[in-house]
């Protein structure tokens, strides 16, 4: 007869197949697909439903005290950056200031600031247009600055709060932020040099892309929807730049702090102000001033602003909270002592286990924000149960956002956004943008794998 523990194991792989079934073939919204499983799940685990029930709503309100405060604000954030032309700037200054010979590493440098707080989707359609007259006025394959840009895109949307996924996999995983941002850096500069000048240079001379028609006129000049502002009305590089470094240095200090762990008045101000929510409340308010009301905008127009970026970060926080209710219930159910046994068993370090969950969800359904999300959510237990310290927590947290960065194909958003903007095949697009983003994922394990040995 099945044990306990062996139908508990059985019931997680059959809860991720549900999953996968909801999202990929039903097209159920991922929140309300999580919260379904979760239902399953735990109904099949032996819970009540009226127990069930209560497990949920009490998991729900867990998971999101601090995380729907944080991504709430970092939406604000990077709304106001983006209406300020924030990303435009960057690119426009370091297109100026680098030479043709060193422009990519100007461009993977410029993804990396821009992502932190920028979704990637908004900065693609405004950054990559903004190359076309780089790309005509060299002769060089638009894949040659593209992919520099898009890899610094691609590895810190994945791997550095505030960007959403990240700070999901940590709200989940119940990481400090300021380790992850830690990790991220060292993990995603390697990955960005790798993927971006590196491997942009090989594909653009391998793959000559030149400016798609359709979104770029005959001079250069971009046709798309996003409207770009004049180079005397950007925000000077200076401001955009402590704006973006801010909330990552507040964050840092606050970790110090705790560090520090001593009853000082001085240790109790850095904790304070390098507390995430306080962070980005900083942060929030320092852009409105410096973006918002000494540019002109009226309080009223700043309030539109805020408004306007609370509606994707709503889906996030709900799509994060249903993630943290389903580990919960996996919790519950006893799953974490189960797997960890197992992995003794097996020798499998918990770093590995989040990056192939994450990894493989990611290849299966497409959303990286869902794969972190999985991946978290069935690592949060096994961590749990291992006893792991908080560095090792921050550090799954990487593996976990490289699972999901990698390995992006046709069933990404993503992926048809790069088909279009740069204008070519599908098949051309496997060869450069899911290698690029397979190769940010990967590169970024190596340093993780790496790492993991020394932090204990």
């Amino acid at each position: 007869m099945m044990s306990f523990e062996v139908w508990v194991a059985l019931a997680a792989v059959l809860a991720v197949g549900v999953l996968l079934v909801l999202i990929i073939a039903l097209k159920v919204q991922e929140f309300l697909a999580l919260l379904l499983t979760t239902i399953l799940f735990g109904l099949a685990v032996g819970n009540t439903p009226t127990e069930l029930m209560d497990l949920i709503v009490g998991e729900m309100g867990d998971s999101l005290g601090q995380l729907a405060i944080v991504i709430a604000l970092g939406a604000i954030f990077g709304m106001i950056l983006q209406r300020a032309g924030a990303a435009q700037r960057i690119a426009l200054t370091l297109v100026e200031r680098y030479s043709d010979r060193t422009i990519a590493w100007g461009l993977g440098l410029a993804g990396f600031l821009v992502a932190t707080s920028v979704y990637i989707d908004v900065a693609i359609v405004i950054l990559v247009p903004m190359l076309y007259g780089v790309a005509q006025r060299t002769g060089k394959s638009l894949l040659h600055y593209g992919i520099p840009l898009c890899a610094g895109l691609s590895a810190a949307y994945t791997f550095m709060p505030p960007a959403p996924g990240p700070l999901a996999a940590s709200g989940i995983m119940g990481a400090d932020i300021g380790l992850v941002v830690l990790f991220g850096v060292i993990c995603g500069i390697p990955a960005v040099a790798v993927a971006g000048p590196l491997f942009g240079r090989f594909i653009g001379r391998r793959i000559h892309v030149v400016p798609p028609a359709s979104v770029a006129g005959p001079d250069g000049t971009s046709t798309s929807p996003v409207n770009e502002k004049p180079a005397e009305e950007l925000p000077s590089f200076g401001s955009v730049v402590v704006a973006l470094l801010m909330p990552l240095m507040l964050i840092l200090v606050g970790t110090a702090g705790r560090v520090l762990d001593n009853e000082s008045t001085v240790v109790a101000l850095l904790t304070f102000v390098g507390h995430p929510v306080m962070a980005l409340l900083i942060t929030v308010l320092y852009s409105m001033w410096v973006f918002g009301i000494r540019r002109g905008v009226s309080r009223a127009g700043l309030q539109e602003l805020a408004g306007n970026a609370l509606g994707p970060a709503g889906n996030i926080i709900l799509v994060t909270g249903a993630g943290g209710v389903f580990g919960g219930v996996l919790v519950s159910s006893g799953l974490g002592d189960t797997l960890s046994n197992a992995m003794r068993d097996a020798s499998i370090p918990l770093v590995v286990f989040g990056f192939v969950v994450a990894a493989t969800m990611r290849i299966s359904q497409g959303s990286g924000l869902v794969a972190m999300v999985t991946g978290a959510t069935f690592s949060a237990p096994l961590a749990e149960s291992l006893g792991a310290s908080p560095a090792t927590v921050a550090l799954t947290c990487i593996a976990i956002a490289c699972g999901g960065a990698g390995f992006s194909h046709v069933n990404d958003s993503g992926f048809w956004m790069a088909n279009r903007y740069f204008g070519m095949s599908v098949a051309d697009t496997l060869k450069s943008w899911t290698i690029m983003k397979s190769l940010v994922g990967i590169v970024g394990f190596t340093v993780v794998l790496a790492l993991s040995p020394f932090v204990g």
